[in-house]
């Protein structure tokens, strides 16, 4: 029996969070969900995740700053060289796109559509959950 693909989740919005856990447990997945871009770090220190989940913009500071998107998943790839990443943003300039793309990051744009994110998800977390 194979272990379930576990995804960390980093959105800095409670209800957001909630729901993306929800839809992604449900889906089969094993999902842990932190609202900071240091909370995300000390989960990626302790655990080995299959992807990332992160919203572009964190409320403790913008991803130019250390503590936004890309810099989490910067930092789960240190640690981890081949983990999946999606990075969602409601609003992300060209130069965010093509560093994202730069890097084989996935970006989805909020609103996310449910059948987008687990279709995105799903060969970056390792196959199919169930």
């Amino acid at each position: 029996m194979s272990q379930k693909p576990r995804i960390l989740i980093v959105d800095d919005e409670p209800a957001v969070l909630l729901t993306y856990t929800l839809i992604l447990e449900q889906s089969g997945y094993l999902v842990d969900a932190v609202r900071t871009a240091e909370e995300a770090k000390t989960e990626l220190r302790r655990k080995h995740f299959a992807l990332v989940v992160c919203d572009l913009s964190l409320a403790s500071g913008s991803h130019r700053t250390g503590h936004g998107g890309l810099d989490v998943i910067d930092f789960a790839r240190r640690r981890q060289p081949n983990v999946g990443a999606v990075l969602l943003t409601g609003f992300a300039d060209k130069e965010t796109t093509d560093e994202a793309a730069a890097k084989g990051i996935a970006v989805l744009f909020k609103p996310i559509d449910v059948s987008d994110l687990l279709r995105t998800i799903r060969p970056l977390a390792g196959g199919s959950a169930a």
